[in-house]
């Protein structure tokens, strides 16, 4: 075996403990979960939340809440770590999140959607990203509030992707550009 190919041990990691999460600085980046059914997709939004070390995750509408054993399956505790709250509609939490300053990105198949690969993310902004509904998407009231959508390009046969698939695809982006820097809007 080659010594640089040595799989690390967890505590060879240097994962942060809940509490030094808490304390530690975040990206502003807000995940908006509208209308999520699956419980599994929910936690692992919240793990990925964690691992990226954003801010928060907003759950809206049928989305469950923690704590909830389903939830913890995929979110393996970081329901503990992200800071989360819940509101019975989404266009109120986007109003709320426009209002402290954040802009409203949903993730949906739009006339108007940008490709994620030819958006700029620029890290003097503050994003709230908003993924839909399993089947319906985010609804088009949220859609409406929102200052721009952004889809993943896909060319298979299918025209959508698992939420939690999605989110990690979209959320890695954010994650690169403002450990990067991030790079102007155009």
């Amino acid at each position: 075996m080659k010594p640089d190919m040595k799989k690390l041990l967890n505590i060879e990691l240097n994962r942060l403990s809940v509490e030094e999460f808490r304390k530690a600085s975040k990206f502003p980046v807000i995940v908006v979960l509208d209308n999520i059914r699956s419980l599994n997709n929910t936690g692992s939004v919240f793990r990925t939340s964690d691992a990226f070390l954003f801010e928060e995750v907003v759950l809206c509408g049928i989305t469950g809440t923690p704590p909830h054993r389903e939830i913890e399956k995929t979110a393996l505790g970081a329901t503990l770590s992200v800071k989360w709250e819940y509101f019975s509609k989404t266009e109120e939490a986007v109003k709320q999140l426009r209002n402290r300053g954040y802009m409203i990105i949903s993730v949906e198949q739009t006339a108007g959607s940008v490709q994620l690969n030819n958006f700029r993310i620029n890290k003097e902004n503050k994003y709230a990203i908003v993924f839909g509904h399993e089947v319906k998407g985010v609804q088009q009231e949220v859609v409406d509030l929102s200052d721009n959508c952004i889809e993943i390009p896909q060319k298979g046969t299918k025209h959508s992707i698992n939420i939690a698939v999605s989110a990690g695809i979209v959320l890695w982006e954010f994650f690169k550009a403002f450990q990067q820097g991030g790079i102007d809007e155009e």
